[in-house]
């Protein structure tokens, strides 16, 4: 198992191999369908983002509300493909890795590549359990959007495994 502090430098990403299993300890983002949609508008108009990608991982999350004392609800990873469309527009603006479920098409992994970025992948169904890893949660951009604001999150040894490494490896099956 190997620990990576965030934010990230790029170098101990791409020295992370397909099926590495990895906990994360640090700053996250997180946003879903409706923030990468106005992330990948804002970058198509050249207009600033709401909130620094260059060498942000970002979790595709909509969190449930918080209990009361809670940081955040149930948090578990949603399907990655639906951020497919913006996720090279978002990895040229200088993300360095995404964490998700699920398949990933092939001009995200041309992307990863290009980008020396990873995908990891969050264990599916798992939300309630992935929450006790998230210490603490702020919405940063899109309150209007409800779960789908973006947060930026702190978490403590979250776990994840490297589903696509920068050299567009992936996990068996995957």
């Amino acid at each position: 198992m190997k620990k990576i502090g965030l934010p990230a430098e790029k170098g101990s990403l791409t020295a992370l191999k397909a099926g590495d299993r990895v906990l994360l300890s640090g700053i996250l983002l997180t946003a879903r369908d409706a923030a990468h949609k106005i992330l990948f508008e804002l970058l198509q108009k050249g207009k600033k983002l709401p909130a620094e990608l260059k060498g942000q991982i970002v979790y595709y999350v909509g969190p449930t509300p918080a209990r009361p004392g809670k940081a955040i609800g149930s948090a578990g990873p949603t399907t990655s493909a639906r951020m497919d469309r913006y996720t090279p527009a978002l990895l040229s603006a200088g993300l360095i890795g995404m964490i998700g479920k699920g398949k990933r098409s092939k001009e995200v992994v041309d992307a990863i590549i290009k980008k020396k970025a990873v995908y990891f992948a969050a264990i599916g169904g798992a939300g309630a359990y992935l929450s006790k890893r998230i210490k603490a949660s702020k919405v940063v951009a899109y309150p209007e959007l409800g779960t789908e604001a973006i947060r930026r999150i702190k978490v403590e040894d979250f776990p994840v495994v490297v589903a696509i490494d920068s050299r567009g490896k992936s996990i068996p099956n995957f």
